[in-house]
């Protein structure tokens, strides 16, 4: 018969993640982007389970795993364990967003009235000094279906891609520029990219 784990084992097991989980917590609160990036590894799979099982969607889920830990780091010093563990004031954030990114979701159509910066961004792309008249209607089309991928991302990755990409700023000088965690730049480039890749295929390979 195998020896049993005494329960007061699991108790200081429990105990000892949540110290360590509010330790992490009190890094972010003091700027640590690394505690960010730990706290991450630690609870991202749990949020994104959540956040599926609500929206239904794994890109749509992943775009909710972002908006929860970019809003744990910002309201980190709000975080009090007298209150509640980690895992249910993570997850309480992960309900929260993905609710409303489901009914952003519902109620969002493609959104043709971008601003004047944002209309030219799609034919900045695409236009070429050598375009001949025969080439006007596939190079509209193009400019059309971009214009509908880039107004369907959200609007913090839009800017990631306009600083990166027209701005010539690197991800470190967003991160600067925005005043965004490293990581958070990264992860929405990522996802910017990988979107624009998926709904844009039938463009080419150059997407």
């Amino acid at each position: 018969m195998k020896p049993t784990t005494p329960l007061s084992a699991y108790a200081g097991q429990r105990a000892d993640a949540s110290q360590a989980d509010a330790i992490l917590v009190q890094r972010m609160a003091q700027g640590d982007e690394q505690a960010l990036g730990a706290l991450y590894d630690r609870w991202q799979g749990a949020v994104r389970a959540l956040a599926v099982r609500i929206v239904g969607d794994g890109m749509e889920a992943e775009d909710v795993v972002e908006e929860v830990f970019w809003q744990a780091w910002r309201q980190a010093e709000r975080f009090d364990a007298a209150r509640g563990s980690l895992a249910t004031w993570l997850l309480t954030l992960a309900r929260s967003r993905a609710l409303d990114r489901l009914r952003a979701i519902r109620r969002t159509r493609v959104d043709a009235s971008l601003d004047d910066h944002e209309a030219t961004f799609p034919a900045e792309v695409l236009a070429s000094a050598s375009a001949s008249p025969a080439d006007a209607a596939d190079h509209d089309e193009r400019a059309r279906l971009v214009a509908a991928a880039l107004a369907a991302l959200q609007r913090e990755q839009r800017e990631c891609l306009q600083l990166a990409y027209f701005g010539g700023l690197s991800q470190s000088e967003i991160a600067e520029r925005t005043g965004t965690p490293l990581g958070t730049v990264k992860t929405r480039m990522r996802l910017a990219m990988r979107k624009l890749r998926e709904t844009l295929a039938p463009l080419g390979e150059q997407w």
